[in-house]
């Protein structure tokens, strides 16, 4: 169907077009429902205004396998309270130790898919070693 618009139909359809749309200004008697189509919506999902970005962390993967143990020696840095997190793929059993301030110990079971979080209160440097195997994984420089 086609229809025929004169310039008396187009400011009809445009005032009540700015009425719905609440374009005309507010009315006073606090009524919610007369808030733009826009808005209307917005409370329904929770507004986050404390946003956070994720917190700094050294993530270190380990792989134990058939004796060998990789990565060896490595140099790493962080940040003192900085959460530092050694993920461990192992086949045998032993046990991880960081020399920091304060010290940790954790049982490494032969299995993969382990992970082992600590966090160093004091600057310095920080060695993560294995006990059995007599390896140093890595050595952390902490600032």
């Amino acid at each position: 169907m086609i229809t025929k618009t004169t310039p008396t139909t187009l400011v009809a359809v445009t005032a009540v077009a700015l009425l719905l749309a609440g374009c005309g200004g507010s009315n006073g008697s606090g009524d919610a429902t007369s808030s733009a189509p826009g808005t209307a919506n917005s409370s329904a999902a929770p507004q986050m205004s404390d946003q956070q970005a994720p917190p700094e962390q050294l993530v270190v993967d380990v792989n134990i396998k058939d004796g060998k143990v990789t990565p060896t020696n490595e140099q790493l840095q962080a940040k003192v309270g900085e959460a530092i997190v050694i993920r461990v793929d192992s086949d045998a059993a032993d046990k991880l130790h960081v020399h920091s301030n304060p010290e940790h110990t954790f049982d490494v079971e032969p299995k993969a898919g382990q992970s082992f979080q600590f966090t160093v209160a004091v600057p310095g440097k920080v060695d993560v070693e294995l006990h059995e195997l007599n390896r140093t994984i890595a050595s952390i420089a902490v600032q």
